[in-house]
C-alpha cells in the first residue's frame, strides 16, 4: 500500500524532478524570494527548510551534505554565513508561500516562495497582493529609467518608374534574370 507516499511528482522522472527542486533551492537562497508554481513550491519548502535546519548545525558534515544539494561553494558559504544564523533561535517555520494569482497560458497557480527572515540591510521590495483576481501583483522596486530605442527608418512602397513598367503591363525585375519567357524578355 502506498499509505503517506503523496510527495510533490511534479509530473517529471526522478532525476528531472531532483534536479528540479535544487535549481529552485540555490535560486531561493540566492534571491531570498522567488516566484514559481504552487506545485514546485509546495516540494521545494521541506528540502529548503531542511537546508536551515543543516545551516543552523554548522560543522562541517553539514556543509559536506549541503553542498550535495547546492553544488556551490558560494551558495554553502551564503547559507552558512548569512542564513543559518538568523534562524538560530527559531524551531521551524524558515519558508512561507504567498500565494499571488493564476499564471495567464496554462492557469497554474502562481506563488512567492521566501524565506520568513533576511539578513539586515537585504530587505525585498514588499509584493503588493492583487485586490482581485484579474489584477496581476506588482513588486515595487526602484524604478529603472529607460532609453527610448531608436525606431527603424519606416519603409515606405515606391511605385514603378515608366522604365521598370514594360508595354505590356507587366513589371521588370531589376537584377533578376531567367525568370522570363524569351518572348517576355526586353529588348535592349
Amino acid at each position: 500500500m502506498r499509505h503517506k507516499l503523496k510527495k510533490g511528482r511534479l509530473n517529471r522522472f526522478t532525476s528531472w524532478r531532483k534536479a528540479t527542486v535544487a535549481g529552485t533551492i540555490r535560486n531561493l537562497i540566492n534571491c531570498g524570494r522567488i516566484k514559481t508554481t504552487k506545485a514546485i513550491a509546495a516540494a521545494v519548502r521541506p528540502e529548503a527548510e531542511k537546508m536551515i535546519t543543516l545551516a543552523k548545525e554548522n560543522t562541517l558534515a553539514a556543509k559536506r551534505r549541503a553542498y550535495r544539494v547546492l553544488c556551490s561553494h558560494e551558495l554553502v558559504s551564503r547559507l552558512f554565513g548569512e542564513i543559518g544564523p538568523l534562524f538560530k533561535d527559531v524551531q521551524g517555520g524558515y519558508c512561507r508561500i504567498l500565494r499571488l494569482g493564476n499564471r495567464r497560458g496554462d492557469n497554474a497557480k502562481i506563488v512567492l516562495l521566501e524565506f520568513t527572515r533576511l539578513p539586515k540591510g537585504k530587505e525585498l521590495p514588499a509584493v503588493k497582493r492583487p485586490a482581485s483576481k484579474k489584477e496581476t501583483p506588482v513588486i515595487e522596486a526602484e524604478k529603472v529609467k529607460e532609453e527610448p530605442k531608436a525606431q527603424p527608418p519606416k519603409k515606405t512602397r515606391q511605385h514603378p518608374t515608366a522604365e521598370e513598367v514594360k508595354p505590356g503591363g507587366k513589371k521588370i525585375l531589376g537584377g533578376i534574370k531567367g525568370i522570363f519567357n524569351k518572348k517576355d524578355k526586353p529588348t535592349p
